[in-house]
């Protein structure tokens, strides 16, 4: 199974399975990352395999979405805006940093704008929006397809803004709480432990 992420710039990457995170277990930080970044994502789970799919037929190959958050280390991203660009690379491999919830709902609830997506960290909302369309996972997946192919249960992921911190350097020994909602039921809450 893979995650295929439709970044905020455009680009398209791969993030492999062991990254996803969606049991809600306490995420103990490796000791050389430093601080975290995250941008939220609508995502989708791909009912069909594919490749090459046209924008036209896109809605045939996900039958359920979801909202969630990618986490990044700060320090290596901060090697990948250097000119390095296996910091990226790194970044987008740590595990249990795909935080993508379940169960997932049904793609009509992107229809109604009073679904509201929020994330918080120690209780405070940090995020929120009823943005998220079926247009938004489709043009996702014809665009990903292009590159390459879609299995049945993958999931197509879409950031919704640029990576923002999260988590910065001086946190070492705490721990923060991040919890997510969407249509008003909690879809995540767990402990970061730096």
């Amino acid at each position: 199974m893979n995650i295929v992420v439709k970044t905020y710039g455009g680009g398209i990457c791969c993030r492999p399975d062991t990254t996803w995170e969606r049991e809600n277990k306490d995420f103990y930080s490796p000791d050389f990352i430093d601080s975290y970044l995250f941008t939220p994502v609508l995502f989708a789970r791909i009912s069909k395999a594919g490749r090459c799919v046209a924008g036209k037929f896109a809605s045939r190959y996900y039958d359920s979405i979801g909202y969630g958050m990618m986490l990044y280390p700060g320090n290596l991203m901060k090697s990948a805006k250097n000119g390095t660009p296996s910091g990226f690379a790194w970044a987008s491999c740590i595990d249990h940093t795909s935080v993508l919830p379940f169960p997932m709902y049904n793609r009509i609830t992107l229809e109604s704008k009073e679904n509201i997506f929020r994330i918080s960290k120690d209780g405070n909302e940090i995020y929120s929006t009823s943005e998220g369309s079926a247009q938004l996972v489709e043009n996702a997946i014809e665009e990903a397809t292009k590159y390459i192919s879609i299995r049945i249960g993958d999931i197509i992921a879409i950031e919704l803004d640029t990576p923002t911190e999260l988590i910065p350097a001086d946190a070492h020994g705490k721990k923060i709480e991040l919890s997510g909602e969407f249509c008003g039921n909690e879809t995540f809450r767990y402990k970061v432990i730096m």
